[in-house]
């Protein structure tokens, strides 16, 4: 297979070499040679010879034949060749593109080992990165869920802010409106979303607002919240008081973002306090009221026996009438404590101190104690250790008070032994240092309870007696608060079983001579004195006293019944209680003076402890007494208001000017000077244009300041006094502009304590004044 594979490639070979023409030639003569050879062996072994005829015909048909056989097989074979060598050129291609497919193969197989390496980290990628987009996931599930959670958390914030009753707002560093709740868009009427961007002045009223913006600034410069209260207005004009807390917030990085804003309506919380505030007023009128009924049988009680005690008695019934009038002034001063308790509820608790004759003072102490301590069978000594000065300014009654309640309680818990009072003094610069020790031999005070025995309403008990030691009531509380305001003070020293030992110190003003110069009775006729009393003992005392003097006295039970029995020309005094069945001595002096143009000098009865007279001035009174009445009190009124007979009949027939607008209570009420040079100038229409232009200005005056009392707005209150003293004081109404100007004084000490007196005085007395002023033009118009 070999050789013929060989053959067939030189035969190629030998084609290509000479070429398809030169090689067919070739080819052909070699056939034609075969041919002749082939024929003439064939013949020869069949003929056994060879004719020329038959070379000749091998040769032609050779010739003929052979050349399209050969050019035929030379075509075909050069066409093999063709295609061999394209084949070969192929197999060369394929041979290259198999090594090169060997190779890319090669690079396939490494590609694919760094595909598989890159699948595995892909796949690793993938697997981390779906480990990643889980983790992610969850991240933003727990992220959407912490968003949910968040935003459920700030919705539930949000209802429970705008569901609170309470204002909620923000403010920013600039003072607008950045935010608020319902309860705050109820109170502007306006939805959040039109308050954010407004200021204060854009919401409020300027008198609310400048409030406001004012607490704004505090809590902005001072860096702190701030707690105030404040009205403040709803649209429809109604008016709550909020209680408001301002508080300043920041960034995280501490820079002043704003403020936050609460506000509680406490309108029921303010009406409460002033219920209680009534409350205490109509318990304050309930216990003078109390005080007046029990206080008028036990002043018959005492000027009775008062009176019985000058009187021809044996020595039983001088000490049954002793026993009487200690008891009635004991009673009297528990009354006092009862009052004071209630001032002292109040702050209310004054002092008026007045000359005093000590020497006059301490024999009466004397006096009384040494009976009450006959009545009980006890030892009553007064000891002076030192010389005592002869007069001190003080509070007489308040200190008689304190020392009563001293002594009373030191008899009171001892069964047997004494008391000793020691005082002494000690005289330096015009002042006198006082010190009074009541000493007992009683049951005494256990040591754990000597710090407690000046609360109020603290009592002690004795375990070996099962008495009530002092300290029982109100006695020894009032009693340490009156001594405090005097600058003393009350020590105690005691031990159970064996006595106290009380001890109240003062420093005291020493009063000179001619202040204590006792009340001499000016020569003077018989008086006819107008009584106005309801109580039938009272009548009986006062009736007996005045007689006793020489006057005459005519009697009304009721003020209707004085009214009508009341001529002027008849009496040269009238004496009126105050508290009567039907109207008050102020109604009746009030319609007197309305009626009347001449009147005898209207002096006021009172059972009230009287500290201050001005109280009765300003209703009517020309002055005012305490009951039981006393001679030296009867004397002073009449030294100072009756008229002598003798200058009666000189004036006789005389018109005179009505007495009352000469008087002291006159001149305290208008001001004359400003008064009479006013109408000298202008005559009296202008003053009463202006009067009556005062009386339409005044209730506008009154409601905003009565609003500015119950809102505790000190500002506005001090702007309406000082409006109300200003117009006051252009009529020359004296009294109210005085008191108008301690109403606009919010620095003046206890102003808080007395503003609701002031007010009401104004109130009060304004029609009063002009009523006053009005007659006293009438009266300058009669000229």
């Amino acid at each position: 297979m070999k050789p013929i594979k060989n053959l067939a490639q030189y035969y190629v070979d030998l084609l290509v070499k000479l070429g398809i023409v030169r090689f067919s030639i070739l080819l052909a003569l070699a056939l034609v040679a075969l041919a002749v050879v082939v024929q003439v062996g064939i013949t020869l072994v069949l003929n056994g010879r060879v004719d020329d005829i038959d070379i000749v015909r091998s040769v032609f048909f050779g010739l003929l034949i052979t050349p399209w056989a050969v050019y035929f097989l030379s075509v075909v074979v050069d066409q093999l060749e063709e295609s061999r060598q394209r084949l070969s050129k192929m197999v060369s291609k394929l041979k290259d593109m198999r090594s090169r497919d060997q190779d890319l193969n090669h690079k396939l197989q490494q590609n694919i080992r760094k595909l598989n390496q890159e699948m595995e980290e892909r796949q690793k990628a993938e697997e981390a990165r779906e480990e990643a987009m889980k983790d992610l996931e969850n991240e933003v599930f727990q992220r959407e869920r912490t968003q949910l959670e968040l935003a459920e958390r700030t919705a539930l914030l949000r209802s429970f802010i705008d569901a609170s009753p309470d204002l909620i707002y923000y403010r920013n560093a600039e003072g607008v409106f950045s935010g608020c709740n319902r309860a705050m868009e109820e109170l502007t009427g306006r939805k959040e979303k039109e308050l954010v961007g407004l200021t204060p002045w854009d919401v409020y009223s300027e008198e609310i607002a400048k409030q406001v913006v004012e607490t704004d600034h505090k809590v902005m410069g001072d860096n702190q919240a701030l707690t105030y209260e404040q009205w403040l207005e709803y649209p429809d004009g109604k008016k709550c008081f909020y209680e408001l807390r301002k508080v300043p917030f920041y960034s995280k990085d501490g820079k002043h973002l704003g403020l936050v804003g609460f506000g509680r309506d406490i309108t029921e919380r303010k009406r409460h306090q002033e219920s209680l505030e009534k409350a205490s007023r109509d318990k304050t009128t309930f216990i003078s009221t109390i005080s007046h009924e029990l206080r008028t049988p036990l002043n018959g009680i005492v000027g009775l026996s008062r009176m019985l005690l000058d009187s021809q008695l044996d020595n039983e019934q001088r000490k049954h009438m002793q026993t009487i009038n200690v008891s009635a002034i004991t009673l009297g001063h528990i009354f006092n404590d009862i009052i004071d308790m209630d001032k002292f509820d109040r702050r209310k608790l004054e002092l008026f101190p007045e000359p005093l004759n000590f020497e006059d003072f301490v024999t009466e102490l004397e006096s009384i104690s040494a009976l009450m301590a006959e009545q009980k069978g006890l030892r009553f000594d007064l000891e002076r250790l030192t010389d005592l000065p002869e007069g001190v300014v003080v509070d007489a009654t308040r200190l008689r008070q304190v020392i009563w309640n001293l002594v009373s309680n030191a008899m009171k818990f001892t069964k047997q032994g004494g008391v000793v009072m020691t005082i002494s003094a000690d005289i330096e610069d015009n002042y006198a240092h006082i010190i009074i020790e009541i000493e007992d031999t009683g049951i005494g005070i256990p040591q754990q309870e000597l710090d407690k025995i000046f609360a109020m309403y603290y009592q002690v008990k004795s375990g070996k007696d099962n008495l009530h030691a002092v300290g029982t009531g109100i006695g020894l509380a009032v009693s340490k608060q009156l001594i405090k305001m005097m600058g003393g003070d009350i020590t105690v020293d005691s031990e159970e079983g064996f006595g106290s030992t009380f001890t109240v110190s003062i420093n005291v003003p020493c009063a000179n001579t001619q202040q204590l110069a006792p009340v001499e009775m000016k020569q003077q006729g018989s008086l006819n004195i107008f009584l106005l009393e309801d109580i039938e003992l009272n009548i009986t005392v006062a009736r007996s006293l005045l007689e006793s003097l020489g006057h005459s006295v005519s009697v009304a039970m009721t003020g209707e019944e004085a009214i009508e029995k009341f001529k002027p020309e008849d009496y040269d005094l009238a004496l009126l209680d105050i508290q009567l069945p039907d109207m008050t001595g102020f109604d009746v002096a009030q319609y007197f003076r309305e009626h009347y143009e001449q009147l005898p000098p209207l002096v006021a009865l009172t059972a009230n402890v009287l500290k201050d007279k001005q109280e009765y001035l300003k209703q009517g009174m020309d002055d005012a007494i305490s009951k039981p009445l006393s001679v030296k009190a009867l004397t002073e009124v009449i030294n100072m208001f009756a008229v002598d007979e003798v200058l009666v009949d000189e004036q006789e027939g005389v018109e005179m000017e009505t007495t009352d607008m000469n008087n002291e209570l006159f001149n305290r009420l208008l001001d004359f000077d400003m008064l009479d040079s006013y109408v000298d100038i202008v005559g009296t229409k202008p003053v009463y244009d202006s009067i009556a232009m005062f009386e339409k200005m005044m209730p506008d005056y009154i409601e905003i300041l009565d609003s500015n009392m119950t809102a505790k707005d000190q500002s506005g209150i001090a702007s309406e006094a000082h409006k109300i003293k200003g117009a006051a004081g252009s009529i020359g109404l004296k009294r109210i502009q005085s008191v108008a100007q301690k109403a606009q004084s919010p620095d003046m000490p206890a102003w808080w304590e007395n503003i609701e007196d002031w007010v009401e005085e104004i109130k009060n007395e304004y029609h009063n004044d002009i009523q006053v002023l009005k007659m006293w033009l009438e009266s300058r118009e009669s000229k």
